[in-house]
């Protein structure tokens, strides 16, 4: 299943500017999914990150990692319109740099899943480079 980025929000609760997936590329709800950030000049944290060298934060990138692992877990007909939240961040390692007119490949896969808790392993790509890679801890808020 491929979504554009009206698509996704339709399942995730961010907006821009915090709306960190432009696409997914592919999805299976509730096991993996694959998706892609364009990073353009016209990014805000740019403004102070850092003017004359912009590089995307580290955290944006594992928080785009997170998105595209919310895509597949918000698209569970039972957690539909539902949110997802960080409960832990673990292994989370920084490679190479993102920046203005770099692609960032988003790849996470769940490795576990109980109810509305949710553990995957994800991987930010810049090229056939790591960007980013961490092991993201979830929840889904059922209020």
């Amino acid at each position: 299943m491929e979504l554009n980025i009206q698509q996704i929000m339709e399942i995730l609760p961010h907006r821009p500017p915090f709306l960190l997936v432009d696409k997914i590329t592919e999805c299976e709800p509730g096991v993996k999914a694959t998706g892609v950030k364009c990073v353009t000049m016209n990014e805000p944290f740019f403004q102070g990150h850092f003017p004359g060298n912009p590089i995307m934060p580290a955290v944006f990138r594992l928080e785009a990692l997170a998105q595209c692992g919310g895509v597949a877990l918000l698209s569970i007909p039972e957690f539909r319109g539902k949110t997802a939240v960080y409960t832990g961040i673990d292994k989370s390692k920084f490679r190479a740099m993102a920046k203005p007119g770099d692609t960032l490949r988003l790849e996470v896969k769940f490795t576990k899943r109980r109810g509305p808790m949710a553990v995957a392993e994800g991987v930010a790509w810049v090229g056939e480079q790591k960007a980013a890679e961490a092991e993201i801890k979830c929840m889904v808020i059922m209020d």
